[in-house]
């Protein structure tokens, strides 16, 4: 919605406007440009209109919904589901990520995927089984060696932390 207003209050017109995404209408001067720049910095968000960095958002956007906004099952493996996604050659992805991320896609995928199995094991009240299932792991042993090789701990021992953590604050208030 933000980004709507200030497309609004510049007079521009847009045909939609996704996550990470916005086509105007008209083509807009260098100086209008700017001055989205500006008012999208000034709102916390950024414009991107170099086409390899477009690029790069829009597989981690593909990322971001993957793992925190959907319940498919992936049957293929993710390379594949991005270069379908996105209609380009996986190398090609891969090779411009790297070299403008300084990290791998899947190393970005295994990151976010284990943050968000943190949550699930926090605020969630899912299983590992479940958890692996949803994360599209296939198992609850593959599940584990990932996490503990990211995080150093294991499943188990970063829930006991968390037990912990809830036992110590319970008896700090009582």
């Amino acid at each position: 919605m933000a980004v709507k207003t200030e497309l609004r209050k510049l007079g521009l017109h847009f045909v939609f406007v996704d996550l990470g995404e916005v086509e105007i209408m008209e083509n807009i001067s260098e100086e209008v440009k700017e001055q989205l720049r500006v008012a999208l910095h000034l709102s916390g968000f950024e414009l991107m209109d170099d086409k390899k960095s477009v690029l790069v958002q829009k597989i981690k956007n593909v990322i971001h919904d993957m793992v925190y906004h959907s319940d498919e099952i992936i049957k293929k493996n993710f390379s594949e589901f991005l270069s379908e996604k996105l209609t380009l050659d996986y190398t090609f992805l891969s090779n411009l990520f790297s070299a403008m991320q300084g990290t791998t896609i899947e190393q970005y995928l295994i990151t976010h995927k284990i943050e968000r199995i943190k949550d699930l094991m926090i605020y969630g009240d899912l299983n590992m089984t479940e958890i692996s299932w949803k994360m599209n792991y296939s198992s609850v042993a593959h599940l584990s060696t990932q996490f503990k090789k990211v995080t150093g701990l294991s499943p188990t021992h970063f829930k006991k932390m968390k037990e912990l953590r809830e036992n110590a604050i319970e008896e700090t208030v009582i």
